[in-house]
């Protein structure tokens, strides 16, 4: 006889049993899905987060296009509903209504209400945290790239004189990341002779600076070195098929390896999904943490589009996103890291950085909406690019740099979970701009504690450290908002985005405010400030 308590278990095992086989279902490869009244929807391409909530006309095709960032087969709605599948997939905003084409199946889940049911959902359901953080380092201090600076010409005199440079003129020593043509050729990851005489005296100074010391790294291998020829022997690239000729005459296994196009030329890649390659460059890597004493990688490149499907691969049936997926679990290895290009990495502890930004104030206006899309993807380590842009030619004429762009940079990286320096503002600033750069990387430092619990809790929960006013106040009218965001719950910051700004609206949710200006602010209204160059407006709430 069944007890009276057993039976109640039962009974409430089985209806939450029957209440998730209707909170999702799995959809034909090929579905239209009508859009709710008052739904908005966020998801697939980081790199399109300006462009979300999307509008009608909105089409993306996931097959081996990450548009150069973090993309995962994932859409989420305002209205707690969840969209998945495990392969990339494509999807058309038309009128009101979604169309889905996949490979494989797609599941459409009722998760609650708002956004913020709908993330816990497909975080719990299809990328759950392990409890693992990257590097606490990257979220303490402020982090330092040689990019802009040295651009191709790394070297050991310049790269200890701009470490110098940091702590000479006021900044902090955090991660140092040196970056690419450090190393004699790609995939001979070795330190150059001539550029560097003496690697382990560098990485030890810059260790008694107080850095900690990461070097760029890619999947890319030189063809003519003799790295590649031992490994070509080994099987370890993609290769053409086997019935690729050149005049007629079969390809010889050296020559049968595919040349892939990329911004550093034509080199052969590292394919995967064979064992070998793997063992192979994590030997590389870590032969550079024990032979020089560095720290972790910046790992570059990786992108799906350099993995056509129609290359050989040791494993196969494989699709370009899976090859961008194994190259980041790489980085899991290697608790100092940082990607720019991953897929379906959700909740693991991987740094993820926004791809590079121009120097102008367009881009600038990007960096909320993509970043907190990271945020609600599973992507909660994330870092905004560098300071002013990460790439070059903008500031190779220093006439060309705009002095308030790089303050109003450095004042939107000072809040969010990583700061990246690369041009050094030192250099490129005057003594007033330079001041407020400095008084934005100290008011970091007040919200570091606050920060590195943040972090902790995305360690767990999976939850975004930075968040859309949608997600902490959902079904109020804030879906739009793309110039505001939050810290966590608490602490909500509104930057400065427009060139010469001298006031700015603010969009208070209901609650009681206490602003940077020390003043208390009644919320669920519209405020308006007088703002100066030294001006980062953030509000936190105190009740």
């Amino acid at each position: 006889m069944i007890k009276k308590s057993t039976f109640l278990i039962l009974f409430v095992l089985l209806i939450n049993i029957h209440s998730h086989a209707q909170n999702e279902r799995v959809l034909s490869n090929l579905k239209t899905i009508q859009i709710l009244a008052g739904e908005k929807w966020w998801g697939g391409a980081v790199n399109d987060g300006i462009k979300m909530p999307f509008e009608n006309s909105y089409s993306y095709n996931m097959y081996g296009n990450l548009k150069g960032n973090q993309a995962q087969p994932l859409l989420l709605s305002n209205k707690g509903r969840v969209i998945w599948s495990e392969a990339p997939f494509k999807f058309s905003i038309i009128d009101k209504t979604i169309l889905l084409e996949s490979i494989e199946k797609i599941h459409l889940s009722e998760a609650g209400n708002d956004l913020r049911s709908a993330f816990k959902y497909a975080s719990k359901n299809y990328f759950a945290p392990n409890g693992k953080t990257p590097d606490k380092l990257l979220f303490e201090e402020p982090q330092y790239n040689t990019w802009i600076e040295l651009i191709y010409d790394q070297n050991q005199k310049d790269i200890l004189k701009y470490a110098h440079a940091i702590i000479d003129n006021g900044f902090p020593p955090g991660v140092l990341m040196i970056d690419d043509n450090w190393q004699e050729a790609y995939g001979n990851w070795k330190f150059h002779p001539k550029r560097f005489p003496s690697p382990k005296s560098m990485v030890k100074e810059l260790h008694d600076l107080g850095f900690k010391v990461m070097l760029w790294v890619c999947p890319f291998v030189s063809p003519d070195t003799e790295v590649f020829r031992k490994t070509a022997k080994e099987g370890m690239y993609l290769e053409y098929p086997e019935n690729q000729t050149v005049a007629g005459q079969p390809l010889s296994y050296a020559n049968n390896v595919a040349m892939i196009g990329w911004w550093n030329g034509y080199s052969a890649l590292l394919d995967f999904s064979n064992p070998k390659a793997q063992e192979w460059f994590k030997g590389e890597l870590q032969y550079l943490i024990d032979e020089y004493k560095v720290d972790g990688f910046k790992l570059d490149a990786g992108d799906a589009v350099f993995y056509p499907s129609w290359l050989k691969s040791h494993t196969g049936n494989l699709i370009p996103n899976n090859h961008t997926e194994f190259f980041a679990e790489i980085g899991l290895e290697f608790p100092l890291n940082e990607y720019r290009a991953t897929w379906k990495m959700g909740g693991l502890p991987l740094a993820q950085r926004l791809r590079d930004k121009g120097h102008n104030w367009i881009d600038l206006q990007t960096l909320i909406p993509n970043i907190t899309v990271q945020g609600i993807m599973g992507y909660a380590f994330t870092c905004p690019d560098m300071i002013g842009g990460g790439e070059f030619n903008s500031f190779l004429n220093t006439t060309t740099i705009d002095q308030e762009l790089i303050v109003r940079s450095a004042q939107i990286h000072a809040l969010m979970p990583m700061m990246q320096f690369s041009v050094a503002p030192w250099r490129i600033l005057d003594k007033e701009h330079l001041q407020a750069v400095k008084e934005a990387v100290s008011l970091r430092k007040t919200f570091t504690p606050e920060m590195l619990k943040l972090v902790e809790v995305a360690a767990i929960t999976g939850e975004p450290i930075v968040r859309t006013m949608e997600y902490v106040f959902p079904n109020s009218g804030y879906e739009n908002i793309k110039d505001q965001f939050l810290l966590g719950n608490e602490v909500l910051v509104a930057p400065i985005l427009e060139k010469g700004q001298k006031t700015r609206t603010i969009l208070l949710p209901k609650g009681i405010w206490k602003g940077f200006d020390g003043k208390t602010y009644q919320g669920n209204k519209e405020i308006n400030i007088s703002v100066n160059l030294k001006s980062i407006p953030y509000f936190k709430k105190t009740n």
